[in-house]
């Protein structure tokens, strides 16, 4: 992220200018190689689960295909229930990966070079159309494949925590007041989700400590 965020961030927040001290730079690096297939995958395997766990999910799906960076969509069908079962995958994300893969195949979810000419809002308006999609799992894509700036997912449990923490919050805030303070972040509210993120990082890691 560029060092105009950092900068607006400290001059509208007080707040957010303590974490940035605290936690330091912004590392948030997209991975521009992958294809929104991927992308979308991997934000479904991340659903209500830690990122450890998520990972070692994809890891085994991963393994399935040994001379792959990451399966294609066309490549999906050959596997059986009980293979992506078998990696971890629940039958309902079973099912969104398979309605993933089918429409990535045919052209609904665009390719990477179609998807980056398309705003933020077309492109969770057409993709939230995708089985088991949902707004979060959009905004992940739009985070970590696209690095959209000015994305808020208020609903992220990790970001409405990582707020709790910064702002000192004795019970944890609603989605709708996230969105409504920051509303002042805009528009770089990527950058500060990351920070809000680091926030639960830093509060576990000082955890650990004790």
């Amino acid at each position: 992220m560029t060092p105009e965020a950092i900068l607006h961030l400290q001059k509208v927040d007080p707040v957010l200018r303590r974490v940035i001290r605290q936690v330091g730079g912004c590392t948030l690096e997209p991975d521009g190689r992958r294809t929104p297939f991927e992308s979308l995958v991997r934000a479904v395997a991340n659903q209500q689960l830690n990122g450890r766990a998520a990972e070692t999910i994809l890891n085994r799906f991963i393994a399935l295909f040994p001379r792959r960076r990451f399966p294609r969509a066309e490549e999906v069908p050959a596997l059986s229930d009980a293979q992506m079962r078998a990696c971890g995958f629940s039958r309902a994300k079973i099912a969104a990966i398979r309605d993933i893969a089918a429409k990535a195949e045919t052209g609904w979810i665009p390719t990477s070079a179609q998807i980056r000419r398309m705003t933020d809002e077309a492109i969770v308006e057409r993709l939230v159309e995708v089985r088991g999609v949902g707004r979060w799992t959009v905004e992940m894509l739009l985070i970590f494949k696209l690095g959209r700036p000015d994305v808020l997912p208020a609903d992220d449990f990790g970001v409405r925590n990582g707020f709790r923490l910064a702002y000192g919050l004795a019970e944890m805030p609603t989605p709708r007041e996230v969105r409504e303070h920051g509303a002042c972040w805009a528009p770089h509210r990527t950058t500060a989700a990351w920070y809000l993120w680091r926030m639960v990082d830093t509060a576990k890691e000082n955890a650990a400590k004790k």
